[in-house]
């Protein structure tokens, strides 16, 4: 169990770092379809400022998996698992995309 609470708060503090840079982005940016996930993809995994928020927003997550019942279930699990299926709807959502206009 120890392993996926590892991984859930990596992928969690991921998202939400991605999420937190790229929405100001989003607003400004003139590119449409991939392009804008090329983008935005490169634009933060190359980003300093993306790694230290994703390392203290990870440590957060990671923290408050050790406390006690009530601080774990208000900041780990409903913030980890809500980011996470976000995040696995999304990438989901471009999957279909993709593959519904190759086959058109």
């Amino acid at each position: 169990m120890e392993y996926f609470k590892g991984i859930l708060c990596g992928l969690a503090a991921i998202l939400v770092a991605e999420f937190v840079f790229s929405w100001p982005t989003l607003r400004t940016q003139k590119a449409t379809g991939v392009a804008v996930l090329r983008y935005l993809l490169l634009g933060s995994v190359f980003s300093p400022r993306f790694w230290i928020v994703g390392i203290l927003l990870f440590g957060l997550f990671f923290a408050a998996s050790r406390g006690n019942t009530v601080f774990r279930v208000l900041f780990f699990w409903i913030p980890t698992l809500t980011v996470s299926a976000l995040g696995f709807l999304i990438i989901a959502m471009y999957a279909y995309l993709f593959t519904i206009s190759r086959h058109q």
